[in-house]
């Protein structure tokens, strides 16, 4: 049997995959944070499924959860939101499996960024403005940041920031960008991203930690700050430009 480590998607319940609405409607188990996944994806789950809410519990009490279901034969959808790959703490429960001997596949998903650029209806990435992402967190309560990974670090390349987890600490970041940045760099704000209670801030770098508040966004919400958020002066792409030899590879 195996566990499906399953990008949930960043909250509509129709953004998650087709592989991974099969994989759920499949599986006789299911693990998801409560406070992070929608109710409405565990619909898709079998009537009797067995369903576990990864809130309150700890690792080793998850990793119990998957060793007794894989033991008792029964394949388990672990839904985590966005996307597996980045920030969804899906490294450990891999180890974990490993050393057990269990079994295991990952889903993607569509991250929770990708989703907050759609809201913003914006390609982060813009020809001679800006072609570099970078997405990051700072350190708060949770692990601290490797040495270099500092937000007043990465702010000297002037690239696009995506920053998850960090509502709570707006100021914190305008303080730390502002001098890489400058206080009218185009600043934005998704919370809910692709929820029918989205919220939507775009700004500046000066002003957007007033919006914030006034918002009374805290959680579940990317802060994006750079050029790119707000060019409207840009070549066009060399994909699809007319100069562009097409009968070459």
């Amino acid at each position: 049997m195996t566990v499906y480590f399953i990008g949930a998607g960043p909250g509509a319940a129709d953004l998650i995959t087709v592989r991974g609405a099969r994989l759920l409607a499949a599986s006789p188990v299911c693990l998801y944070a409560g406070s992070l996944v929608p109710r409405e994806l565990l619909a898709a789950c079998p009537p009797d499924a067995r369903l576990v809410d990864t809130a309150r519990l700890d690792i080793d009490a998850i990793t119990a959860e998957l060793v007794a279901a894989h033991a008792a034969g029964h394949d388990v959808a672990r839904l985590h939101s966005g996307d597996p790959s980045v920030f969804s703490a899906v490294n450990e429960q891999m180890k974990r499996l490993d050393d057990a001997g269990v079994p295991y596949e990952v889903v993607p998903g569509v991250p929770a960024f990708a989703a907050a650029a759609a809201a913003l209806k914006r390609e982060l990435t813009v020809p001679t403005v800006g072609q570099t992402v970078i997405l990051t967190r700072i350190a708060q309560q949770a692990t601290a940041m490797p040495e270099g990974e500092d937000l007043a670090t990465l702010g000297r390349s002037g690239a696009l920031i995506v920053l998850h987890l960090a509502a709570r600490y707006v100021d914190r970041v305008v303080d730390e960008l502002r001098p890489h940045y400058g206080g009218d760099c185009p600043a934005a704000v998704v919370a809910m991203a692709s929820r029918p209670d989205e919220i939507v801030l775009r700004s500046t770098l000066d002003s957007i930690a007033a919006e914030v508040k006034a918002a009374g966004v805290v959680r579940t919400a990317v802060i994006m700050v750079g050029r790119t958020l707000g060019a409207e002066q840009f070549r066009d792409s060399h994909l699809y430009s007319p100069e562009r030899d097409r009968h070459t590879c």
